[in-house]
């Protein structure tokens, strides 16, 4: 008889997809399912999924790999959970259900409100909680519906309201404990989260007019989050971890040490540099770069510095299904191989605005350059060339801000698989991007890495990390004069768009 062995389910709940499967202790992600998830923007600003959609997509998926699972005879011990972290819900718990849509992560409807705080809180913000007070809030959006649906008013009179984000859904709904809580990883990313107190800026929480007795409660990232409920997965294990899945995904790829750089290509990409236990040397000085808590785990936290592009995975998704210029990314990928430029065509991937190199929520998407001897090919080029530009631009910010050099970037996600896009990467950062095996699953790796680290399957995170296996590393093949032609045309035609949205908020 095989024998059996040891795994942690693994959920990595995205924005436009979500994912089961389980970790061994080699490291190897196996019986891995997948389902797409819906992302509504019935406005400009505003961007919204149906929890109970996501909920229910996420138990099929579970039910899938375990199925999988018992038949390799392979044992659940524990589960892990990554989630997409900003996104807010708000559910009623006597049904279970969300009472209005989530508010995706990706939203801006209210930076005109938060805009009009900044004056008065950016500085507070910026020294506690590591960013200012932003363009989207998870505890305005959740405010606002109190006072506007009935429906939310209602449930909180009653004393039957939960609020929380998308880790506090799944956890209230998976977990025997039935209670509201989140972690360090994601609450940071909803700007009320004191970074070196493990505790929330409850004055701001008060002046966006949110009750506190909804706040979740705070643990770390690696922690006892109760045992998985029987009735819902057909399984009773300790749930160890719950993390933001960008952090996760730095800790799938490896990188745990001061120094260390990250892309993680999703619906948007995530750049990260890890600065350690200490705050970054500016941390709080600027609106784009913000400070992360990396992990919490044994009492202490782990800093990086985080810029994303908000659209790059969608961007490519949007050309294809929305404009139909392309079958798929694959194929995009594949046509940007065969040309050796873009002939001067620009593609800036800012479908829900610009983050760098300021923050400018009215900016869009622009397609700049194009004559009647622009191809297919060079379109495709410059479609993945805006995205190397983005995130380019997003480590040189990161790197200002945490004031500690960046060697090399580990990349991982979907995008990472496309070699034409690496090397666009490596040749407009002048550093070494290094793809890793699996890559596309580091976020389900790192949450695993997180919750078997103390015993379970791993003694330590140094240890887990090394079931990491290189794939491919890219390195610059262009001159530095060629590198700067490419970047100042870039920089100009960013900085045209950033313009063009300025003269609009005027008028």
């Amino acid at each position: 008889m095989t024998q059996r062995r040891n795994v942690i389910l693994a959920i990595d709940e995205g924005t436009s997809g979500t994912r089961a499967a389980v970790v061994a202790a080699d490291g190897h992600v196996m019986c891995l399912e997948y389902t797409t998830l819906e992302v509504r923007s019935p406005c400009p600003g505003v961007v919204e999924q149906d929890a109970d959609v996501l909920l229910d997509k996420t138990l099929a998926v579970c039910r899938a790999t375990l199925a999988q699972a018992a038949r390799e005879n392979l044992t659940v011990t524990a589960l892990a959970i990554a989630t997409q972290r900003a996104t807010a819900v708000l559910w009623d718990t006597q049904t279970g259900r969300a009472l209005v849509p989530a508010m995706v992560w990706q939203d801006t409807r209210y930076a005109a409100d938060l805009d009009q705080l900044a004056p008065a809180w950016d500085a507070t913000l910026r020294e506690a909680v590591g960013r200012p007070t932003g363009v989207r809030s998870p505890y305005l959006w959740a405010a606002r519906h109190l006072r506007d649906t009935p429906a939310v008013a209602d449930a909180f009179r009653a004393r039957q309201l939960a609020f929380g984000t998308i880790d506090s859904w799944l956890l209230w709904h998976l977990s025997t404990a039935r209670t509201c809580i989140t972690t360090p990883t994601n609450a940071t990313s909803c700007n009320a989260y004191v970074l070196t107190g493990h505790r929330y800026q409850l004055d701001w929480i008060d002046a966006l007019g949110f009750p506190r007795e909804l706040l979740p409660e705070l643990r770390q990232d690696a922690d006892n989050f109760g045992r998985t409920r029987p009735d819902v997965l057909g399984i009773d294990v300790p749930i160890l971890a719950c993390a933001g899945d960008q952090l996760a995904g730095a800790i799938g790829l490896g990188c745990l040490d001061a120094g260390q750089a990250m892309c993680l290509h999703g619906t948007g990409s995530f750049v990260d540099l890890v600065v350690g236990p200490n705050l970054p040397a500016r941390s709080g000085k600027s609106d784009s770069t913000l400070t992360m808590t990396a992990r919490r785990q044994l009492g202490v936290s782990h800093f990086s510095v985080e810029t994303f592009v908000a659209t790059t995975g969608s961007a490519l998704n949007w050309v294809c299904d929305k404009l139909g210029w392309f079958e798929n990314a694959r194929q995009i990928s594949a046509l940007a191989s065969t040309v050796a430029s873009s002939r001067g065509v620009t593609f800036i991937p800012a479908l829900t605005g610009l983050r760098v190199p300021r923050m400018q929520p009215e900016a869009r998407a622009a397609l700049t350059g194009i004559s009647m001897a622009t191809t297919q090919a060079e379109m495709a080029f410059a479609i993945l060339e805006g995205i190397a530009h983005s995130v380019t631009s997003c480590i040189e910010a990161n790197r200002e801000i945490a004031g500690v050099p960046v060697s090399e970037l580990v990349v991982g996600g979907g995008l990472s698989g496309s070699d034409a896009l690496l090397q666009m990467q490596a040749d407009l950062s002048g550093i070494s991007i290094h793809r890793m095996k699996e890559t596309d699953r580091a976020s389900l790796r790192g949450i695993a890495y997180l919750a078997g680290s103390s015993g379970l399957l791993w003694d330590s995170m140094q240890q887990a990390r090394t079931t990491t296996t290189p794939d491919a590393v890219f390195e610059p093949a262009i001159s530095a004069d060629e590198r700067a032609q490419r970047r100042a045309l870039w920089h100009a035609r960013v900085a045209s768009e950033l313009n063009h949205a300025d003269a609009l908020a005027v008028h």
